[in-house]
């Protein structure tokens, strides 16, 4: 910066000195196009005094400020970068965390269906070996009471043939009467149940 300053110092003071040689050889008459050397030698003064005020108070402070300014706006950009790559780091952290939930509930949805399945073929089982119990018992009582029956019969028949036999042997008739006896009993012990 300093040396194009002292370039247009250059320029400025060798411009006058060129403009008064040049006003000598035309001889004194003013236009615009010939400017005033004098006029022009105050205002290189002024603009020279004006850039050593401005460099040493007011260019310092100006770049001190910039420099301060753009150091800030990099700092909050690398604070934005940084939160950025925090936001993108904890947003793949909760996606995992999700994706790991939600392989989680898949794996107890998948146990429970796997336990129910189970308990229902646990309880399938109990009922059909309840209802195999239930089936043999009912055999049984059944079988029970046909053996029962049986022997209540065969008791009866007894208890018929003996009453038959004491019949004949009262009587001691003959085997035609003996049979028409037998039969009349047997009709009257028919008719005797049948009462009942």
């Amino acid at each position: 910066m300093r040396s194009s300053l002292l370039r247009s110092i250059v320029l400025l003071t060798a411009s006058p000195v060129a403009l008064l040689a040049q006003e000598a050889e035309g001889g004194g008459t003013r236009t615009f196009m010939k400017p005033d050397t004098g006029l022009m030698v105050w205002t290189l003064v002024i603009f020279v005094i004006l850039m050593f005020v401005l460099s040493r108070y007011a260019f310092g402070p100006l770049t001190r400020a910039v420099e301060a300014r753009e150091r800030s706006l990099q700092e909050a950009i690398d604070a934005a970068k940084a939160d950025r790559e925090a936001a993108a780091k904890l947003l793949a952290e909760h996606q995992t965390k999700i994706e790991a939930a939600r392989n989680e509930a898949q794996k107890f949805i998948s146990e429970g269906r796997g336990v129910a399945e189970k308990m229902r073929a646990d309880l399938l089982d109990q009922t059909r070996k309840e209802q195999q119990d239930m089936l043999e018992r009912a055999r049984r009582d059944i079988e029970s009471e046909k053996d029962k029956a049986i022997a209540q019969l065969r008791r009866e028949a007894v208890d018929l043939a003996l009453a038959g036999a004491s019949k004949v042997i009262e009587q001691n008739l003959e085997s035609e009467k003996n049979r028409k006896l037998v039969e009349s009993y047997l009709a009257s012990l028919g008719t005797v149940e049948v009462s009942r």
